[in-house]
């Protein structure tokens, strides 16, 4: 059974042996050969095929074209495998970190994958470019693989659950680093000493503040968690050859809880599986149908019901007010609580209007529906009649949407909110949403079916069709993929691949 360990910090004084320390325990859950159930084997497939949709969505666009010239110019050493790029034809190797890097940006740009959200945010898919890098470079199994991307969702998932990371802005991926370390330690059927040391050098050089996601945001969100994937390879290569961490890094006098985090007096609780038991948190997450921040999914399928039904509501002549009553982190991050006005500017960055509920809000209540590339263009935010509307929709908080974020009660946790709606009529028009029509509470949530049809739509004119049907069959066949065979798993572009500008490599 789950397992709570109390997580706290102990002065230098008390030698607190690495057995207590929490990156230990994680150590010992990542080496624990236990099998992994099929429905957890098959989410690990679904996530797969979902991270190759949208990274084949994004595959010219500038953030994916610069790492991939970055990770082109490293190939491996003499003689070794390597590992795959996205896109590129898979007799070309690059070094695995690299093949991280570009791939876990290529899989984050759109901010169109998976997520959890409890304490901490989280979007776990993220662990698996780095796992998979590591696989194909070392010839590993598709069983492997299955195992270690099963390890990297469990420990982000019980990080995400237990500590926050936000309230003392730092970024979600500093549980990332620690959390792929632990997958590719899987992966590799590495000891828990050498995994040990490979998660806290990962959580040492992943914390970074969430400026990333602040104001005016920048295409680094995207390259965010690909750099923690990075790091969580290079470290667990460090760590294999004898290389130690900052210890306790968590618990440390001068650790991340103490200087970070919620201090010298603070305490967490982290659930991790016990002994032989099965790791099955990716089966707590969930995907997104629509190419924005979660929170935003289920008030996109609100905003598209009420199109429908209430059609005036789109022209701002005929609204008043919209107010959305919301959750903590939807009012305070992507909503007007943030205070920036950047939420509210037509001329924002992508990455910027994927953080603005007003603007998604309004854009998919004026379309019914909502397009990973039509609904951000430029044109599509600076028309006036979407401005004049999309001025008056703001966020407030509620205390019990909030208390329902926060819900570990997977059928009470909630995404969204009450949106009250007041025409200049005196009208009021007030509708609700929980959770998104995706999720798997909802109205229609997603099974393999649904993966497939996002796989197909997005990858339409990018993949040739044998090529799209070739890596489908070889993902759906994954714990069957022998060692060495994993290159499968790479999906070649039938377009172009773009090239930026030089740098130094």
């Amino acid at each position: 059974m789950t397992v709570n360990h109390t997580v706290k910090v102990h002065p230098s004084s008390a030698q607190l042996p690495r057995e207590e320390q929490l990156a230990w325990k994680i150590a010992e859950v990542a080496a624990d050969p236990v099998e992994v159930s099929p429905e957890v084997t098959d989410m690990v497939i679904n996530r797969v095929l979902d991270n190759a949709s949208v990274a084949m969505a994004s595959i010219n666009r500038a953030p994916i074209v610069s790492a991939r010239d970055q990770a082109l110019r490293h190939r491996p050493a003499e003689g070794a495998r390597g590992a795959q790029v996205f896109g590129v034809d898979r007799s070309t190797g690059v070094s695995p970190e690299w093949a991280a890097w570009a791939n876990g940006v290529a899989v984050r740009e759109l901010d169109f994958h998976d997520t959890f959200l409890a304490a901490e945010y989280s979007h776990p898919g993220d662990n698996i470019p780095p796992i998979l890098a590591v696989a194909q470079h070392t010839g590993a199994s598709g069983a492997d693989l299955v195992r270690g991307i099963a390890t990297g969702y469990e420990i982000q998932v019980d990080l995400t659950k237990a500590i926050c990371l936000h309230a003392h802005k730092i970024d979600h991926v500093a549980h990332l680093g620690p959390s792929a370390a632990a997958g590719i330690g899987t992966l590799l059927h590495l000891d828990p000493s050498v995994i040990f040391h490979a998660i806290g050098q990962a959580l040492h050089t992943t914390t970074a503040t969430r400026q990333s996601r602040k104001g005016e945001i920048s295409t680094w969100k995207a390259h965010a968690p690909a750099f923690a994937g990075k790091m969580a390879v290079e470290a667990v290569d460090r760590a294999m050859r004898g290389q130690t961490s900052p210890t306790p890094i968590w618990e440390g006098e001068d650790g991340v809880i103490a200087w970070l985090l919620d201090g010298k007096d603070a305490s967490y609780e982290v659930p991790l599986p016990g002994p032989s038991e099965a790791k099955r948190a990716i089966l707590d997450t969930y995907t997104k149908e629509h190419s924005a921040e979660y929170q935003a999914q289920a008030w996109i399928d609100l905003a598209r019901r009420l199109h429908s039904e209430h059609p005036e509501i789109a022209n701002a002549d005929n609204v008043d007010s919209i107010v959305l009553h919301t959750s903590h982190h939807t009012h305070y991050v992507i909503g007007s609580g943030a205070n920036d006005p950047q939420k509210y500017d037509p001329k924002a960055s992508r990455e910027t209007l994927d953080h603005s509920i007003p603007y998604i809000f309004t854009v998919a209540l004026q379309d019914g529906e909502w397009n990973h590339s039509a609904s951000y263009a430029p044109e599509r935010a600076g028309r006036p009649e979407t401005v004049a509307l999309w001025n008056k929709v703001t966020t407030q908080e509620d205390p019990e949407w909030t208390r329902r974020y926060h819900s570990l009660d997977i059928s009470e946790k909630a995404f969204g909110g009450r949106a009250e709606i007041t025409l200049t009529d005196g009208t009021r028009i007030v509708e609700e949403i929980a959770v998104a029509d995706a999720h798997p509470l909802g109205a229609r949530p997603f099974a393999r079916e649904q993966y497939l049809t996002k796989l197909r739509s997005l990858a339409e004119g990018v993949v040739a069709e044998s090529e799209l049907e070739r890596f489908i069959q070889a993902a759906e066949e994954l714990p069957s993929l022998e060692a060495g065979d994993l290159g499968a798993l790479n999906i070649l572009a039938s377009v172009d691949l773009a090239t930026g500008p030089e740098g130094i490599f």
